[in-house]
């Protein structure tokens, strides 16, 4: 037989009726599913990965970014829980001033959120559980079910075979819009002519046995210079000796490796990127050894379950997020999430990054999320409508957290018929946001900054 297409028919089991599935398991997923369980909906949430946390546990990446712009806070509500959580759980030592990708060309001195990854897993299926959300892990979303134009519910895969859940709602938060490219939904970010401008993914790697002092204490041209040097050897990847400590300053977990020209939604070139990924490793962990102080003794102790993905599909929703809207301050009467940045668009085929941060605190508005014409789906996450340089400043998992809160909060009021569409239920949606202590008026954030300020200590 040579047909290159196979025809199939297919009887799928229907697991179960929700008010609200969230597909994707991330920083934004985690959240909508409780978001949604605490507003009253019966949720589910279906994640690939073993464990909940996305970028943050499977992809290694061990700090939350995008909470602060400068010293005003921009995420409250159940993000800002989050990080209680994993403090409490002994997961962190707090917030931190740490200085983004210090050995290039512009460095960023930023607040961010280091941690133990494994520390935020189990701290992930706590908060899912006690919202009462019904976990499905190692499952793989196959598609929608589609009920004319609407998202009835999804398709998934794992162990069991294959299977369906119906929802009355469903929150999107794959990171690759999967669910809404496959509704219908208008995306960009697959056009032929941006393959060799997309920004290049990471593999993130653990170093034990680190004198995280040692290295801190080095200046920074002597940084840049070691850097530089790496690069000269071919044994680093970009300029960057970028790394997060977890409590106890022991371990590193470091974002050196840079994987060029890869489609993130192709799955050859992504088997490919983990391969590249690793074979980077090789080479920066001897260089590290050899040639950074604080690392002599250090030793490879894992490599992410995933590589990290800065930039695929993103929606076209009914307002496309621009940098004019962050830099302008633009001001949304649907606002329902604050980004804090920074703008961070890594360089297609090179070594440096544009880096950034907007002048204040920029609003988000809940148009970004929904599709023009399609019911039954909310998006959240980096696959959000917005220009792929707005999506820069506005994919950090701090925002994401953020906007899952409010994708979350409007689904659930979706799956009771209190939103549609064509009459999303603003002025109620932001009224329920604000009472569960989310941050959604950057006018409002800039004024409280002094009350909703957090103790910083120095990386």
């Amino acid at each position: 037989m040579n047909a290159s297409v196979i025809t199939e028919t297919l009887n799928t089991p229907v697991l179960d009726h929700y008010d609200v599935i969230v597909a994707g398991g991330g920083a934004s997923g985690l959240i909508a599913a409780v978001a949604a369980a605490r507003g009253g909906a019966r949720v589910a949430l279906v994640e690939r990965a073993g464990c909940l946390g996305g970028t943050a546990t499977s992809g290694m990446v061990a700090q939350y970014i995008g909470l602060f712009n400068g010293t005003v806070r921009c995420v409250g509500g159940m993000g800002f829980e989050l990080t209680r959580r994993i403090e409490a759980a002994g997961g962190s030592d707090g917030f931190r001033r740490y200085t983004l990708a210090e050995a290039s060309a512009n460095p960023v001195t930023i607040t961010n959120f280091p941690f133990n990854p494994e520390v935020v897993k189990i701290v992930a299926d706590d908060m899912a559980r006690e919202a009462g959300v019904d976990v499905l892990l190692h499952s793989r979303v196959a598609g929608p079910l589609m009920d004319d134009n609407r998202v009835a519910g999804l398709l998934l895969e794992n162990v069991s075979g294959r299977r369906a859940l119906r929802s009355r709602m469903l929150v999107d938060a794959t990171g690759d819009a999967v669910i809404a490219a496959a509704a219908g939904v208008p995306c960009v970010g697959e056009e032929p002519e941006l393959r060799d401008r997309r920004q290049p993914l990471t593999l993130v790697f653990r170093m034990s046995n680190v004198d995280v002092r040692a290295f801190r204490a080095i200046p920074r041209e002597q940084k840049r210079a070691i850097a530089l040097d790496g690069l000269q050897r071919g044994q680093l990847a970009w300029e960057s000796l970028s790394f997060c400590s977890t409590p106890g300053d022991t371990d590193a977990i470091c974002l050196m490796s840079r994987i060029h020209g890869i489609d993130a939604l192709d799955g050859a070139q992504l088997t490919r990127a983990e391969q590249i990924g690793r074979q980077q490793i090789k080479t920066i962990v001897p260089f590290l050894r050899e040639h950074v102080p604080g690392f002599e003794k250090s030793v490879l102790a894992g490599i992410a379950e995933r590589v990290g993905i800065r930039e695929t599909r993103r929606i076209v929703g009914r307002h496309i997020l621009t940098t004019e809207d962050i830099v302008g301050g633009k001001r949304f009467a649907d606002a329902v999430a604050l980004g804090a940045g920074p703008m961070d668009l890594h360089e297609a085929g090179g070594t440096g990054v544009d880096l950034w941060m907007p002048p204040a605190p920029f609003e988000i508005p809940l148009a970004c999320l929904l599709p023009a014409s399609i019911e039954g789906i909310v998006v959240t996450g980096r696959a959000i409508s917005a220009t792929r340089e707005a999506n820069g400043g506005a994919r950090h998992m701090g925002t994401a957290m953020c906007l899952g809160h409010a994708a979350g909060a409007y689904a659930a009021l979706a799956a009771t018929g209190q939103a549609t569409l064509e009459n999303p239920a603003v002025d109620t949606l932001r009224q329920v946001l604000r009472s569960q202590g989310a941050l959604i008026s950057a006018d409002e954030a800039v004024a409280n900054a002094e009350e909703n300020a957090v103790q910083a200590r120095p990386a």
